[in-house]
């Protein structure tokens, strides 16, 4: 069993036994990986701030049989304007749960992970446009899972000007 040392975010986290943790953490090399923490829910835990949702860290952890077991972390970044704020909690969330579905164990996650990173940061630290902010974020998403929809001109008739509308079910415009 060796110890890995590797960069993450939480993306959930569940109660398991008194004082145990199970996470889903998404990470660049591993993709999304189920860590377990023991003891991150006593009051004195060193684990207690760095396997909330939403924080990003540096994860010290081996592997088990089926899980990671993590031994220590390092917070990088725990978004706290989220947790303080109804409306970006909700949109933060709401990526979240997007992030979740699109991403798979042992997948390369470095781009997604980093738009995700960068979606959080200005949900969290800037008093930008909330709904323009995901459809920004949903846009680029499908462009790094290779489903870019072509936008630049009609694709029926080539035309660049006055363009109508966007087919979502033909994925261009």
């Amino acid at each position: 069993m060796a110890t890995v040392k590797v960069k993450g975010i939480i993306l959930s986290e569940n109660n398991l036994g008194d004082y145990d943790k199970m996470l889903t953490m998404l990470t660049p090399n591993f993709g999304k990986i189920s860590c377990v923490a023991k003891g991150a829910r006593r009051p004195k835990s060193s684990l207690l701030a760095g396997t909330q949702i939403f924080c990003f860290g540096e994860y010290l952890m081996f592997q088990g049989t089926s899980t990671y077991h993590i031994n220590s972390c390092e917070t990088i970044e725990l978004f706290y304007k989220l947790r303080t704020d109804l409306d970006k909690l909700k949109y933060a969330i709401h990526i979240n749960k997007i992030i979740i579905d699109v991403t798979d164990e042992n997948q390369n996650c470095f781009n997604i992970m980093q738009l995700y990173l960068n979606a959080l940061y200005t949900i969290s630290e800037t008093d930008k446009n909330l709904d323009l902010t995901v459809s920004i974020f949903k846009l680029r998403l499908l462009c790094i899972l290779g489903f870019t929809p072509r936008i630049l001109s009609c694709t029926n008739c080539e035309e660049k000007e006055k363009l109508r509308y966007f087919s979502i079910k033909d994925n261009r415009i």
